[in-house]
């Protein structure tokens, strides 16, 4: 069994200090993917930031403070892809990749473009360009397992408060429209509705308005996956018992052992 964890710890350092690297230490997970480290490299001295018997990978954004991305695997990788040629991807560190002999995982981040005009432009700049390289990807002869802040509710069932968001970033018809391209047409999937179809099923909460504690929340984070493994999805859970971020770890569970 692979079990596979994605979190946006919105500033890896802050995450450890809430207990996030003790908690993984029980989970016994096979990969992990982090999005917005919000650090670099050079400031992760503690050794709690390279987990024992993982494979660590780390991909900084250029500005300080800022994104960035990383991939942890018990299996060593073939390879690592964190370069794809355009940006904001690759200089905001948007992007890691991990490659198996019969599995690719990646962890990614999308822009968000609730802070306006500007911001929306860019999130779909990087959507458009995006798009295409999940189009090339479904042409490489393996599967694919995309861990992200995907910074898009797909469903009315995937946020508790849709009415009043249909106007905002993050539920706007244009952003809900390209996911339903990307599994209607491109072909991928949603791993976690695959088995997991209930309501109030979140795993982000606005600090503002008790919204945690109210549960008034967005599902932000999927592990989207190439139709090859839809019958491999055993399990999927979001953890809340603890908080380390505003996001919540998302866990899945594939029938799969990868190798390299």
């Amino acid at each position: 069994m692979l079990r596979v964890i994605t979190c946006n710890t919105n500033g890896i350092r802050a995450a450890h200090r809430k207990g996030f690297f003790h908690w993984l230490s029980n989970i016994d997970a096979d990969i992990v993917c982090i999005q917005e480290t919000k650090a670099h490299f050079d400031q992760l001295t503690d050794p709690a930031f390279q987990p024992e018997g993982y494979y660590c990978r780390y991909n900084d954004a250029e500005r300080r403070g800022y994104s960035g991305t990383a991939i942890f695997s018990r299996i060593k990788p073939i390879r690592f892809v964190d370069r794809l040629g355009w940006d904001p991807l690759d200089s905001e560190g948007r992007y890691i990749q991990a490659d198996f002999k019969n599995l690719s995982v990646i962890s990614l981040y999308m822009p968000s473009g609730s802070s306006g005009e500007p911001a929306l432009h860019k999130k779909y700049r990087f959507m458009d360009l995006f798009m295409d390289h999940l189009k090339f990807l479904r042409r490489k002869r393996r599967e694919f397992i995309i861990c992200a802040d995907w910074n898009i509710c797909h469903k009315e069932i995937d946020l508790k408060n849709w009415r009043a968001n249909r106007k905002h970033s993050g539920f706007l018809p244009e952003e809900r429209a390209w996911l339903d391209t990307l599994y209607d047409e491109i072909g991928y999937r949603d791993s976690f509705r695959i088995v997991n179809k209930k309501p109030d099923q979140y795993t982000w909460w606005s600090n503002r308005g008790q919204a945690w504690s109210k549960n008034v929340g967005w599902r932000l984070d999927y592990q989207v996956i190439t139709p090859g493994l839809i019958d491999s999805v055993k399990t999927a859970k979001i953890y809340t018992k603890e908080r380390f971020s505003d996001h919540a770890p998302q866990i899945m569970e594939f029938d799969l052992t990868i190798s390299n």
